[in-house]
This record gives C-alpha cells, sequence and structure tokens, in this order.
C-alpha cells in the first residue's frame, strides 16, 4: 500500500482558485542497463552513459518524437553527451508553462551494467516525463523515455499509475553517418530519430526502466488567498515587492529553485503593506516563492526571473 497524505495550502499561482483539489505524485525512476554482447553484437571497452536527464511536461513530444529531426538539445546529448542545449531547452519550455521540473542524475559506477535512480515529484498539470542519456560510445545513439505518462483515471491511488516497469530501447538522432560504437566523427545533414533495428543493437532493448510510485500528496484550496500576498513585478529582473494588507502576519519567505532546492530563506518582520526583496544574485528561470505565516498556513507562487 502506497503512501497517501492530505495536507491543506493556498496554492498561489498565476491563476488562482478556490474550493479545487490537485495531488503531487512521488516516484523513483530507475534505469537499469541490459547493454551485453549477446544483444548487441558487441560491448566496447570504455561502454558507458551520459547523465540521465529530462524534465517533466504537459504535452506529449514537448521535447523529441520520433520521426521527426532532433533538437540542438537531443542532437548534443546523442552525439557527446553534453546536457548544456537540451537543459536550455527545458528551461525555455518551463518558463512558457509546458514543463515544469528538470532532472540530472549521473551513473555510479558508470559501465555497461550500471543503474541509476531519479527520485522525481510529479503534478497533474504535467504528468509526462522525458528522459534521455547518451549510448557512449557512439556516432549519435541515445537511449530515450519519451513522454511516459504517469497518470491513470484508473488508478485508486488518486489517479496515479502504480509500481511498473518498462523496456527501453536505444535510437539514432540522426545527425550523423556514423553505423558502429567506435564509428570516427561523421556529420550528415539531419534527418529524423530512428529507432535502431539493425546492427548493432538489433532493435532488441537495452535497458528496463522501473517506476516506484513512493506516495501521493493531496492538496486542497479550501480559501481563496489572492487578496493576502501579491508578488511584484511578474515577470522580475530580481527585485520584487511583496504586496498584502497581512504583511505583518508573514513569518518567512522561501525561494526554491526547480529542482527544489532551497536557494533563499527570508526572515520577515514586516509591518507594513510592502516588503521589498532582492534575489537578483539568482539565475535566471522559474522559482517558486513559498510565503510562510505565523498561522502556519502557507502560500505557493511561481515567479520568473528574466
Amino acid at each position: 500500500m502506497k503512501k497517501i497524505t492530505c495536507f491543506i495550502v493556498a496554492l498561489m499561482g498565476f491563476s488562482l482558485y478556490s474550493q479545487t483539489m490537485s495531488s503531487t505524485a512521488n516516484y523513483n525512476v530507475t534505469f537499469q542497463s541490459t547493454w551485453n554482447a549477446t544483444e548487441h553484437s558487441s560491448v566496447p571497452p570504455n561502454a558507458h552513459w551520459s547523465n540521465l536527464v529530462g524534465a517533466t511536461h504537459n504535452t506529449e513530444n514537448e521535447f523529441l518524437e520520433l520521426g521527426q529531426n532532433a533538437t540542438t538539445g537531443i542532437k548534443d546529448v546523442a552525439e557527446i553527451g553534453d546536457h548544456n542545449a537540451f537543459f536550455n531547452e527545458v528551461q525555455s519550455a518551463i518558463s512558457a508553462g509546458n514543463a515544469e521540473f528538470w532532472y540530472n542524475e549521473d551513473f555510479n559506477p558508470n559501465n555497461a551494467t550500471s543503474s541509476t535512480t531519479i527520485n522525481l515529484d510529479i503534478t497533474e498539470d504535467h504528468p509526462y516525463l522525458t528522459l534521455v542519456s547518451m549510448v557512449a560510445p557512439s556516432p549519435d545513439w541515445f537511449i530515450a523515455i519519451n513522454s511516459l505518462d504517469l497518470r491513470d483515471p484508473l488508478s485508486p491511488m488518486d489517479g496515479w499509475k502504480d509500481d511498473f516497469i518498462i523496456d527501453v530501447y536505444a535510437y539514432d538522432a540522426g545527425t550523423d553517418n556514423g553505423t558502429n560504437y567506435d564509428s570516427p566523427n561523421s556529420p550528415n545533414a539531419p534527418v529524423a530519430i530512428s529507432m535502431i533495428n539493425g546492427f548493432p543493437i538489433n532493435g532488441n532493448r537495452i535497458g528496463t526502466l522501473n517506476v516506484d510510485l513512493q506516495g501521493v500528496t493531496l492538496s486542497t484550496s479550501e480559501f481563496d488567498t489572492s487578496d493576502d500576498f501579491k508578488i511584484s513585478p511578474n515577470p522580475s529582473k530580481g527585485h520584487v515587492k511583496i504586496l498584502g494588507d497581512n504583511l505583518r502576519d508573514l513569518k518567512s519567505i522561501k525561494v526554491y529553485n526547480i529542482l527544489g532546492s532551497l536557494v533563499k530563506d527570508i526572515k520577515t518582520t514586516a509591518i507594513a503593506n510592502q516588503l521589498n526583496i532582492n534575489l537578483s544574485d539568482l539565475s535566471k528561470g522559474l522559482y517558486l516563492v513559498k510565503l510562510n505565516t505565523k498561522n502556519s498556513e502557507t502560500t505557493t507562487q511561481k515567479l520568473i526571473i528574466e
């Protein structure tokens, strides 16, 4: 039996509603490599994986699609194991409201039979998960879990899928002509992403993804707090104002990045109806600002720093 916890929290974002119910699921997602010489022709002496990276998002094929050309981000992961461009693509999607969280996990130890686990929170608004990693060495090959939908309306776990396992396959990004693991660099005019059905991977799975539901949190907005606190401007260059008639009740302000890490913890002694805070030292991107009151009530607002 998985854990379902309930708590009352006022959710304050770009729009805010009263009497609404939503949930967040926590999963452990483990990629286990099954790369072997029998099914995949050979295993190079230095076989390994790049970091397993990805994001949660709200529409299918947000970052890649079988039969379509690879983005620069996917190309860089597949060819050289570099995820910086992909991270920027995810950041742009987050700013546009199409993605929510970025994930990045390394393999340790990193070899052909290694595994890695990502612990992730996923919300109803962004229920799809995409993860990628380079098959290394290779010309431009990568594994992909593309737009995995973790919602199931018939599930008793508040509509979230319970534990399951899926096979993971290797794909050709379509940006290099190489035909074997150690083929020399040979760029080509980009063609569509395709599954590697021929030599050397032979269409066989190259790993499994274990998806284990850890728990579900139900959040309820019982009252409209839209007049209590307001963060302005939003988006911001980093200098923001907290406005409201009840600032004297405010105890602290906590700012989290998209990875869920606390980046600012501000204690308040506000007695006026405006509080100025400086977040200009934070990098550009999406943040969650949690406003905690002396009555143990919490409101959360999304803040974009440009």
